[in-house]
């Protein structure tokens, strides 16, 4: 027995000096301590990204209230409930907790960072701040008042919603602030942080100058003065080819790639086709994208379904592949669009460089070539005179904004803003509509119970927080 023990106490002595300090246990190895900046912004903008492109019912559904896809089975989103599935929460959810945190994380290292070139700096703040506006732009445009100056704060429990107007126009403050501190002489983010231009701060300077053209044009109808102000100053400098577009590059292989291929050919969604309101323009117009919109159906007809009832699934166009290709990128802004916000613009009677007739040209032709068409296809669409700018029917709205319905394809977040803005198209409503058309998001159910009293004060500020009730830009 002796001889038992005086074999296993040099085990035990040498287990007892092992286990003497066992705070090194709490060492993360595989969680780091802090994250580069870098990588904080990065994950932010695609976050974003993935938010805009998604095509899931969970997550993004303005494809349907666009009536660009109708549904061959769930029905829900389709008819404008948007409470199912908690939509609105998700939405906020994303927007805030997702995206506008990592990038205030993001700047607050930077900002601590005393190592850091001075004018690198500055880029990489004013980058940030440049991606925090549009963020907050979206959140506005979906829900109109919403928590901004105690937004984000940790001692904030329950944050006060703030006036969408004048969050709006403060957020037009700071972008004009933000392009005037870009220096294309320094470096901002590297190729590998900034998803959007690889670092290349000149493409930031046309990517805000976009966006302060649209921020200025979508409050055209609320405050025309301002809107003037926004849209000539940034003109000159804003997207002006489409090598300048601001996008997310998606990867051929996962776990990057994009969202819609991964809801339609790895989740092996059998539910999603072409809109009859859209493939009926489509086809009537004899439209150079259409093939690349949507494929055939099962006898190789292009055929749209109903939105809002059910579609078989096999008569119906779905899809084309170039949509939801892996590598299939997210527009943030693009030359369409702002040829699109020119031509507007002129007729508006703002000053900017052109005439109406050429950036609406500019702009389809854009278009087509970005899927898959030629310039000959655009002339040939161009030269039909319901579609030709002099002869296209109704007012500039009416000929803009059909136009610019069928060219935010695939865009629907911009889609839904543009048709609240210029009432055109008129759609109707889809089979078994839960209520009138949705100009806003209703706020999440998180708010309505937990942050009741500030909920309550935006709501009734706002009319009451129904889907019908304008924003204040959307004036007719």
């Amino acid at each position: 027995m002796k001889k038992i023990f005086y074999l296993l106490l040099p085990v035990l002595l040498i287990t007892a000096a092992c286990t003497k300090n066992i705070s090194r246990f709490n060492e993360e190895t595989k969680k780091p301590a802090s994250v580069p900046a870098g990588t904080l912004f990065s994950k932010a903008t695609k976050t974003l990204a993935d938010g805009l492109d998604d095509a899931s019912v969970n997550t993004n559904v303005f494809r349907f209230t666009v009536k660009h896809w109708a549904m061959s089975t769930y029905q829900d989103e389709a008819q404008y409930d948007f409470t199912t599935r908690a939509i609105p929460q998700s939405w906020w959810t994303r927007m805030y907790r997702d995206v506008l945190i990592n990038f205030q994380e993001s700047n607050k290292i930077i900002t601590a960072d005393l190592t850091l070139d001075a004018g690198v700096k500055a880029n990489q703040q004013a980058i940030i701040d440049i991606m925090e506006v549009y963020t907050y732009s979206i959140l506005v445009n979906t829900f109109g008042n919403v928590p901004y100056t105690e937004a984000l704060d940790p001692i904030k429990l329950f944050p006060k919603y703030d006036d969408a107007k004048t969050v709006y126009t403060d957020l037009l403050k700071r972008l004009a602030a933000d392009i005037g501190k870009l220096n294309t002489a320094n470096a901002g983010f590297s190729s590998s942080e900034d998803l959007i231009y690889k670092g290349v701060v000149a493409g930031w300077v046309k990517f805000g100058s976009s966006l302060q053209m649209k921020m200025g044009m979508i409050i055209a109808d609320a405050d025309a003065t301002a809107a003037k102000t926004a849209v000539e100053s940034a003109d000159a400098k804003a997207i002006a080819s489409a090598a300048d577009n601001a996008q997310m590059p998606y990867l051929a292989a996962s776990p990057n790639t994009s969202p819609l291929y991964t809801d339609i050919v790895l989740g092996g969604r059998q539910d999603y086709v072409a809109a009859k309101d859209l493939m009926d323009q489509l086809v009537t117009l004899s439209d150079p994208r259409k093939p690349n919109f949507f494929g055939t159906n099962n006898s190789g007809a292009y055929a749209g379904g109903v939105v809002g009832a059910s579609n078989t699934f096999s008569d119906m166009s779905k899809p084309g592949s170039k949509v939801y290709a892996p590598d299939a990128p997210l527009i943030f802004s693009d030359y369409v669009e702002t040829e699109f916000f020119r031509a507007e613009a002129i007729e508006r009677g703002f000053t900017v460089a052109g005439t109406a007739q050429q950036h609406y040209n500019n702009a389809i032709t854009a278009s087509i070539i970005a899927w898959g068409g030629t310039a000959t296809d655009a002339s040939t669409y161009l030269a039909q005179a319901s579609v030709a700018y002099a002869t296209a029917a109704g007012t500039y709205k009416q000929k803009i904004g059909f136009q610019k319905w069928i060219a935010m394809f695939n865009r629907p977040f911009e889609g839904w803003t543009e048709l609240r803005r210029l009432d055109f198209p008129v759609l109707t409503p889809p089979v078994a509509a839960k209520s009138g058309f949705p100009n806003r998001f209703t706020y999440p159910g998180n708010e309505q119970q937990l942050n009741g009293t500030n909920y309550t004060d935006a709501a009734a500020k706002m009319g009451g927080d129904k889907v019908e009730n304008k924003l204040f830009w959307d004036k007719f």
